[in-house]
């Protein structure tokens, strides 16, 4: 079955499944009350989204000259880099440091680039211990699933779900208690971070002027990840680098308050490299795995290099009616709703997944949200037209459009055939798609022309 095939029969069945929706309903909910209240604390804030898309349209336009810089900071305090142009790339420098050191078990916090790069898939491959210790993720990881949402992996599922899950894989007594449900993850991950050989994260933006990697979360585990155990990687996508510290209020604010509503996260961390001889916290080495993975080919789009300025904050899930009807999962890749549409098929490749990009009702609401004001559903467009121009259409969706073209043109063809025939025409053709829900469609008994003629007796 073709990717997009698999797409259209998964997406029917959850826009149609009403526990799903009701419990991502309910959660989306939360989420745009405390965003409404969260955005109070500006006193500009479309100012702020202009002078955020700013620095990072100037920054991803000069993105060779900010990684070096990076790079030079960062290794001068000790960390170490490696530039990763593949996902393959990327697992088999992981797979050489582990080797060096002789890792067994891992700690690994929220990264969506490890999702990526097929990290947990790998390390299962590999027997070893590997630990999200991301609450959502934790949970996620329980039920063999991947993360539904970019901010929040388990949306989809209820405290019941859950609860019943922790019974099932836990073995712990049914409780609807929210608190020990999380002491309960909280107990079991605590010996993983003092024991574990190494510690994985993402990174939420690398600071250019002072080599650093700043991570945001509200849990602490993230700390934790990178404090006990005595490496440390951040597998980080190149789009990620901002010019200054200075900078970095900004986005900090901007991210939390558009993916949670907070004012800003309760954890903002930065990791400059590994421990120095004065330090008693921290890993003996730090190492930052600069992702490429497909990015470079957004970013030899002019047009379309916009959409590397992404903070990752869901907020264009969270507001995009598609993805508020068929979910995450059904998209099947690592980013999903309207910015994963945009990026996905030039980071995974266009023919496989351009249908993506047809998944949207076009409304604007995903690009009036973006805290860095990426124009999305015209990116969206732009995905379309591109994926038409490569050959990438279905030949019968091809043949169907120009009939379709040459009969709107020319008003002979149009009265040529009697609305019953178009009836039935509409009927056969659209008998598996829109009239699988829905009442057929139907033409008017009499065209307009005909109508025109008679009133105006010509």
């Amino acid at each position: 079955m073709k990717l997009s095939e698999k797409f259209a029969k998964v997406a029917e069945s959850k826009a149609f499944d009403i526990k799903h929706r009701q419990t991502i309903n309910f959660n989306m909910n939360k989420y745009e009350i405390a965003v409404e209240a969260g955005l109070k604390q500006y006193q500009n804030h479309e100012l702020a989204r202009s002078r955020a898309s700013y620095i990072k349209t100037q920054t991803i336009a000069h993105l060779d000259e900010f990684l070096l810089e990076f790079e030079d900071k960062f290794t001068k305090n000790g960390g170490k880099i490696i530039w990763a142009d593949t996902s393959k790339t990327a697992i088999e420098a992981i797979d050489a440091i582990f080797k060096l050191n002789e890792v067994k078990s891992i700690v690994k916090s929220k990264s969506m680039t490890t999702e990526e790069i097929h990290f947990n898939d790998w390390a299962k491959e590999q027997g070893l211990e590997n630990v999200e210790t991301d609450l959502g993720e934790y949970i996620v990881q329980l039920a063999g699933q991947k993360p539904y949402h970019i901010v929040t992996p388990a949306m989809h599922m209820s405290k019941k779900d859950i609860a019943e899950l922790f019974v099932e894989k836990l073995h712990i007594p049914l409780t609807d208690d929210a608190q020990e449900l999380t002491l309960t993850a909280r107990r079991l991950l605590r010996e993983k971070y003092t024991t574990a050989d190494i510690g994985i994260t993402g990174g939420n933006f690398m600071v250019a002027d002072i080599g650093a990697v700043a991570i945001t979360e509200n849990e602490g585990n993230a700390r934790l990840c990178t404090t006990f155990p005595k490496i440390h990687i951040a597998i980080i996508g190149i789009e990620k680098v901002i010019p200054t510290l200075n900078q970095l209020d900004l986005f900090w604010s901007l991210l939390s308050t558009s993916g949670t509503g907070q004012k800003i996260t309760v954890y903002n961390t930065l990791y400059t490299g590994a421990r120095h001889e004065n330090e008693t916290d921290g890993p003996n080495e730090m190492y930052v795995i600069l992702l490429d993975n497909g990015r470079t080919n957004l970013l030899a789009k002019p047009d379309k290099r916009q959409a590397l300025n992404c903070i990752r904050c869901g907020a264009c899930l969270n507001a995009c009616p598609v993805y508020k009807n068929i979910g995450g999962h059904t998209y099947d890749t690592t980013y999903s709703g309207p910015i994963g549409s945009v990026i996905t098929p030039h980071l995974s490749g266009m023919k496989d997944y351009k249908h993506l990009s047809f998944a949207s009702s076009l409304c604007g609401a995903c690009t009036s949200v973006c805290p860095v004001k990426i124009d999305i559903h015209n990116l969206l467009l732009m995905n379309r037209r591109e994926s038409v121009e490569e050959g990438y259409d279905d030949s019968l969706e091809r043949i169907g459009f120009k009939f379709w073209k040459n009969g709107m043109k020319s008003r002979r063809m149009m009265d040529l055939v009697g609305a019953g025939l178009k009836n039935k025409l509409l009927i056969q053709l659209f008998k598996n798609s829109w009239g699988k829900k829905r009442d057929n469609l139907k033409t008017s008994q009499k065209s307009f022309n005909e109508l025109w003629k008679e009133r105006n007796k010509v």
